[in-house]
């Protein structure tokens, strides 16, 4: 095999590990699920759009939140090397440096908010603008290391894609996609905070004043169980204002009440501590819970 093969076979090989990095660095589990409820944004709304027009749609907010993502990875570069849960990331573990990581993110960004412009509305490109920016200015630079409410107000950012999806099809707002808003909002925190939970020594050891650091313990399983608590009416909403029918209520309400028994379990333990495997199951379980909730707006269109 020439010299000149073999050189090509290295970039080659180069290229794949510098392509897959940087694919990381656009946290891919959580724009799988931001391409979900977006596509159910879409989907749900009263009107129908092209095939083309919709996965280019999709594909561009996607683009935005790994965008967001990269740029979350940029500026916590210095807390993710200290925590366990983040210690392997690319930046961390010398894959990519910060510069590439923030010129990626920037590139990103533009190009995201641009094309679904130019492709879809100016309303879902401002959407995508403004999900980015809270994202990255209000929630990390800002939000993250100063409060224990960050990811309380910064989830909101993580509740606009399903808007985006909306407006991409219908060019408007309306209290539809308001309320999926609103199920991600209320959602987010009980979700998080339960990671915090088996996760504080990291937190601790970063400085990220996360719940159970600053509040402690017994008053973050009491804030779970109550934001647990808070689903309940909102799951509700979509049927009573005609958005979805019996289809999406009776098992959506099933599965609020589960979560709020698993929430109500995790409370209930002795004060001042928590069952590890209740907290897990509490996170493992809210991840699913959304999941499924989506779903049956999706099953309920059908239907």
């Amino acid at each position: 095999m020439s010299s000149t093969n073999i050189r090509i076979k290295k970039n080659q090989s180069f290229d794949i590990k510098l392509v897959s990095e940087l694919l990381k660095l656009m946290k891919p589990r959580v724009m799988s699920l931001v391409i979900f409820t977006c596509a159910v944004g879409l989907l749900t709304s009263p009107v129908n759009v092209s095939l083309k027009e919709a996965m280019l749609g999709i594909l561009f907010v996607a683009m935005g939140a790994g965008a967001a993502g990269t740029l979350n990875m940029w500026y916590e570069a210095d807390l993710d090397k200290l925590m366990t849960r983040t210690c392997l990331r690319p930046i961390p573990r010398g894959k990519i440096n910060r510069n590439q990581a923030l010129v990626f993110g920037i590139l990103l960004s533009i190009i995201s908010v641009v094309s679904l412009y130019l492709f879809t509305n100016f309303l879902s490109a401002f959407l995508l603008f403004f999900t980015i920016f809270f994202y990255v200015f209000v929630y990390t630079i800002w939000l993250k290391r100063k409060t224990s409410q960050n990811i309380v107000i910064g989830g909101a950012s993580g509740a606009l894609p399903p808007v985006i999806g909306w407006t991409i099809a219908t060019n408007s707002l309306s209290l539809e996609p308001l309320i999926l808003f609103l199920i991600i909002f209320i959602w987010t925190p009980s979700h998080f905070w339960a990671l915090s939970l088996y996760k504080a020594n990291d937190y601790k050891k970063a400085k990220i004043p996360m719940l159970p650091i600053t509040d402690g313990i017994e008053n973050t399983k009491k804030n779970i169980l109550i934001y647990s608590l808070f689903m309940l009416p909102i799951i509700i909403m979509p049927y009573f204002i005609g958005f979805a029918g019996l289809t999406y209520l009776l098992p959506a309400l099933g599965l609020t009440l589960y979560y709020n028994y698993i929430c109500f379990s995790l409370y209930k333990f002795k004060k001042d501590k928590f069952d590890i495997k209740i907290a897990m199951q509490v996170f493992s379980y809210s991840i699913l819970y959304l999941f499924l909730i989506f779903v049956l707006f999706l099953f309920d269109k059908v239907i």
